[in-house]
């Protein structure tokens, strides 16, 4: 859930803002006025009033390159807001603006970063595979296409379609999220086209709900057959029939769908429809886990150890060497979820010092971090450890197991042998082919 922190002098307005997004689904907080005694680890966006802030010097416009700064102007002042978004801020609203607007605005900022056009703000990535990943989501995010995510759970593919929402010409409007696989199976259907029996205001579903934004369906695969046919229909005709009434309302949406089963495969099944399928699948992002993108490990490692020791008020002193080359060698099958969990444990049962590899409860079964001579201590640097696995383990593995086992890719193994000047040789298992007569 994303933690908003409001910052206003008026305590009356203060509370309408909170109640106002927590409607919404956000989670919001009075911060103190004070914004130096701000904890930002706790904070994914923070809004403010523009009144205490008139000038783009101002306390809050050196916190936008940490954290997405909103803020509100209720008198009107266009000077102000063009030196306010020169000088950092995310986003600038001048009253009169609705709730929703709002919270679309903070959703979009907390989606995306600004100065890094592509990069999701909370994805953190760079290795090939991630790169890759970024460079479709700029490509398809301005689109009006269907985009279908797939990953193992716990890779971000929510936080793709919220990046692929705010890339596109519809950041103004709602992303409205449905997840198929926690919403009880009766009731699916009312909640994507309505419920019957109810007053007009009550009985939008949230098709229509999403009119002019994006409707993310996570889990996509999971649709009862009725309601894989009733959406069918919608996305051919763009209209949702009232089940009472037999009204038409026009629906204008763009769809984002995921999945973390192969979704071709369930086509292949029976369970799901093919031509529902080629609808929702114009473009496919396909984001990998954690165990195949290197050492982005130990980048995400990294910031979510300084946000969870901000949002605990605790002081470590980092990871050890035991404990990255144990993240490294380990497959991750929660991907980054698991590892923000992994994290924050040890954060709360470090005592002082570096975290070690058993504060992180994780059990590596790969022989990555052994050695000839045993466990690799807490000393060796990185480098050395991958000399010493390589050299110990290069005659009995290949290049892509050796790769999987250091959880890196086939050309950083590559990479790093070119540099440490330690190719592969070449051996023959074969005797030379004899020549054709």
């Amino acid at each position: 859930m994303t933690d908003v922190f409001l910052v206003d002098t008026n305590p009356e307005r203060l509370n309408e803002l909170k109640a106002s997004l927590e409607e919404k689904g956000l989670r919001a907080h009075d911060a103190a006025t004070d914004l130096s005694r701000l904890d930002l680890g706790q904070c994914d966006c923070l809004v403010c009033i523009a009144e205490p802030f008139a000038g783009p010097d101002d306390d809050v416009l050196h916190l936008a390159a940490r954290v997405p700064c909103i803020l509100l102007d209720y008198t009107g002042d266009a000077r102000r807001a063009v030196a306010a978004m020169k000088a950092g801020a995310a986003d600038y609203l001048v009253a009169p603006f609705t709730a929703e607007e709002l919270a679309a605005a903070i959703q979009n900022r907390c989606a995306t970063g600004a100065g890094h056009p592509g990069r999701p703000l909370n994805m953190v990535g760079f290795s090939e595979t991630m790169t890759e990943l970024f460079e479709l989501i700029a490509k398809a995010g301005p689109t009006e296409s269907a985009v279908l995510i797939e990953g193992e759970s716990g890779t971000g593919k929510e936080l793709v379609a919220r990046a692929l929402h705010s890339a596109s010409r519809r950041n103004h409007a709602p992303l409205i999220t449905l997840n198929c696989a926690t919403t009880p199976e009766e009731l699916i259907e009312s909640e994507l086209f309505g419920y019957p029996d109810s007053d007009a205001s009550s009985r939008r579903g949230l098709l229509q709900a999403a009119h002019g934004g994006t409707l993310f369906l996570d889990e996509i695969g999971e649709l009862p057959a009725k309601v894989q046919a009733r959406l069918k229909q919608v996305l051919e005709t763009g209209t949702v029939h009232d089940l009472d009434t037999g009204a038409a309302h026009r629906v204008d949406v763009r769809l984002i769908s995921a999945s973390h089963r192969n979704l071709k495969q369930i086509v292949e099944n029976g369970l799901f429809r093919d031509d529902l399928f080629y609808r929702v699948n114009v473009v496919s992002l396909m984001i990998p886990p954690l165990r195949k993108r290197g050492d982005d490990v130990l980048r995400i490692a990294e910031l979510f150890l300084e946000r969870t020791t901000r949002k605990l008020s605790k002081s470590c002193g980092g990871l050890s060497d035991s404990a990255k080359q144990a993240m490294l060698a380990y497959d991750w099958p929660g991907n980054v979820r698991e590892l923000e969990n992994a994290i924050e444990r040890a954060v709360i049962l470090c005592s002082d010092g570096e975290i070690s590899e058993a504060l992180l409860a994780i059990e590596v079964s790969s022989p990555a971090v052994e050695v000839a001579s045993g466990k690799a201590s807490d000393k060796t640097s990185m480098e050395d450890y991958f000399v010493s696995f390589v050299t110990a383990n290069q005659d009995r593995l290949t290049e892509t197991e050796l790769a999987q086992r250091l959880g890196i890719s086939r050309k950083s193994l590559w990479e790093r042998r070119q540099r440490l000047n330690m190719p592969r040789k070449r051996t023959r298992k074969r005797g030379p082919r004899r020549e054709n007569p």
